[in-house]
């Protein structure tokens, strides 16, 4: 297929540059309207303008939102379109040509519920007709609203920003160290077979999946894949094994992205425009109202608090003789401390001028983030392990919220850069994937939350409100003291 008319839309833009966030705009709508998806190359041509955006100087932030609005929109459409024909899908044109894409956009649907409309946005054979086939299927739009907008969030982010940050580069000579190249390789590979697992060959990673099943056979061929894939597999009577692949998955693409995530930060100025805007954005919410809140927030991800957590886990654990599980909570609260304090000063980059008084340490990563970010997710993997399959994912979306505030409330405080926050994030996860695939080795029981964790709970719970009645009136006061 010839791209001359690419070339030229694209010679087209250069002459007019304002006309680029119509084009974002208009390029999302099509890659995510219903069939129309699949005949226009969306991807190539969104790429290319997002190119084009970041060389013009257009600011990530307008792209973002541009890019989200156009896929809200296109997927509204589906859906609209979708209620409009229910019962009428295979027999309407163009619909009616594409049978096979239906059914297994139905199939989809059916499996996993209103969460398909979040994954289907970045499956791309049946990324065109998910949200026509939720319509269709009556699913209510509020709901459907819901989904729409949170996945076009990230659908934005992830099709958008490697293009604007490569015309970035371009515009400005980045020049770059030898070691970035390899490095970036590496870790777009890690990316590429992770896109590879979760969308391409099947979503379900749980030891019932296609995929595990695949990975299973192909491992069992060899004897050094076979010897790990026996050593990571909890070997508990009830499930009859189960190979920590989640877990696996979680720890290669939270590092992969936390890696590329530092070689932007460490070694260009691509970050600095939407740091700028984030920060600026909540400078202006700031008000003697919310402080408090936010400061009470942000006091979850202090050091005291996280370390007192680690502390009381620890003991629980090893007073009920699970001693594996207490080993693994210590070597986690280890070593985000360390690699934290590593990057912290090695990196040195500074914090926002925002406050009077800004914390010493360096800016990146957020080790109130990352440390909230271990905590919560070793707490909800615990718990998630004693659920079934179909349950898991609600105990990690609660267990989310606790680190998606703490992140919010170093941005609100401007003790933090949006860069800040996602490396904490990223990094907290990695360590959470890292450290639950080690311990599936010894996962030989089920955890029993008896009293004895009900007695910890109590306890941190009362160190946090001793700790808080201590701090947090001169905390308030540190962070009110604006320039």
């Amino acid at each position: 297929m010839s791209t001359d008319w690419l070339t030229a839309l694209i010679d087209w833009l250069s002459a007019n540059p304002g006309w680029l966030v119509f084009a974002l705009f208009f390029t999302a709508f099509l890659e995510s309207l219903a069939i129309a998806g699949i005949l226009v190359p969306g991807v190539a041509i969104l790429f290319a303008v997002s190119v084009l955006a970041g060389k013009t100087g257009l600011p990530l932030t307008d792209g973002l939102v541009w890019a989200g609005l156009g896929a809200i929109a296109g997927d509204g459409l589906s859906f609209w379109i979708g209620r409009r024909l229910q019962g009428r899908l295979h027999s309407v044109w163009p619909f009616n040509r594409y049978p096979a894409l239906l059914n297994k956009g139905e199939s989809f649907f059916l499996d996993h519920g209103g969460k398909s409309v979040v994954i289907g946005r970045f499956v791309g054979p049946i990324r065109p007709v998910i949200p026509l086939v939720a319509g269709a299927m009556e699913m209510p739009w509020r709901r459907f609203l819901a989904f729409n907008v949170f996945s076009a969030i990230g659908w934005a982010f992830a099709y958008v920003a490697p293009g604007h940050l490569v015309g970035s580069t371009l515009e400005h000579a980045v020049e770059l160290p030898r070691h970035f190249y390899p490095i970036l390789g590496a870790t777009l590979a890690t990316l590429a077979l992770v896109y590879l697992l979760l969308f391409r060959i099947q979503l379900g990673l749980s030891n019932s999946s296609a995929v595990y099943r695949r990975l299973n056979a192909w491992m069992s061929r060899y004897n050094s894949t076979h010897r790990f894939w026996r050593e990571m597999t909890s070997h508990r009577p009830a499930t009859g094994g189960e190979f920590s692949l989640p877990s696996l998955i979680l720890a290669g693409a939270a590092s992969a992205l936390f890696t590329l995530l530092c070689l932007l930060v460490a070694y260009t100025p691509l970050l600095g425009g939407i740091d700028q805007a984030t920060a600026q954005f909540f400078a202006r919410l700031r008000t003697p109202l919310l402080d408090p809140l936010f400061v009470l927030t942000s006091g979850l991800g202090d050091m005291p608090m996280l370390l007192s957590a680690g502390l009381i886990a620890v003991l629980a654990f090893g007073f009920r003789g699970y001693y594996a599980a207490a080993a693994h909570i210590l070597g986690a609260v280890v070593l985000s401390y360390v690699v934290v304090t590593l990057l912290k000063n090695g990196l040195g980059l500074p914090r926002p001028e925002l406050v009077a008084q800004p914390p010493a340490s360096g800016a990146f990563p957020s080790g109130h983030t990352a440390g909230i970010a271990v905590l919560s997710g070793l707490i909800a993997s615990f718990i998630a392990r004693e659920q079934i399959s179909a349950h898991r994912w609600r105990t990690y979306l609660i267990f989310s919220l606790p680190m998606l505030a703490v992140a919010v409330s170093r941005l609100y405080l401007g003790v933090h850069w949006l860069s800040d926050v996602l490396g904490g994030l990223l990094l907290g996860l990695a360590i959470c994937g890292l450290v639950r695939a080690s311990f599936s080795r010894y996962d030989q029981i089920p955890l029993r939350f008896e009293s004895t964790f009900a007695a910890a709970t109590a306890l941190w719970l009362a160190v946090v409100a001793s700790y808080i009645g201590m701090t947090w009136s001169e905390a308030v006061t540190a962070y009110q003291a604006l320039n």
